[in-house]
């Protein structure tokens, strides 16, 4: 049986895409809603019965494990899981949407110790680079001390790459 792109009339209908924003894959959830990935985002079902848009440049790392799509947004931000009951092409999309938006990864030790993992992302449809920062764990990412510390070698990180 092939899988249709778009989702069912009811979930359309909650579903708010922008303009230009292409359907690239749907997975039906446990809970009778879709994750939805489009060309610029990742659409996944809330408890509200609405949708929460992720542009795909907020989505830190994303996997795929006993049936639970994972997805981590960057900056610390938070965490979400659906599961899915038929996944489709959706884990091989959200991998390769995730990945194309990756303009630098860079992983430095920082001078007070720890280390810090500056990415440079580029939204889907073109843009400014948009920059985070994923420090080790255990590490006050709220300190403004080491906030500082990261922010020179992302100034570093700029200028080497003329971004």
């Amino acid at each position: 049986m092939r899988l249709s792109r778009r989702p069912p009339a009811p979930v359309r209908d909650k579903l708010t895409l922008e303009r230009g924003e292409r359907t690239l894959a749907t997975a039906p959830t446990r809970g009778g809603s879709y994750v939805v990935a489009t060309s610029t985002a990742l659409h996944v079902p809330t408890a509200s019965g609405g949708f929460l848009r992720l542009p795909w440049e907020r989505v830190d790392r994303a996997s795929w494990k006993d049936g639970w799509l994972h997805v981590h947004e960057t900056s610390g931000g938070p965490e979400h899981h659906v599961r899915l009951t038929d996944p489709g092409s959706v884990p091989e999309t959200v991998r390769e949407r995730v990945t194309a938006t990756v303009v630098v990864s860079h992983s430095a030790r920082l001078p007070g110790g720890g280390t810090v993992r500056i990415a440079g992302r580029r939204p889907a449809g073109g843009g400014e680079v948009r920059w985070s920062f994923v420090f080790e764990a255990g590490m006050d990412a709220s300190d403004p001390g080491l906030r500082a510390q990261a922010e020179q070698v992302l100034e570093d990180l700029r200028r080497q790459t003329g971004l």
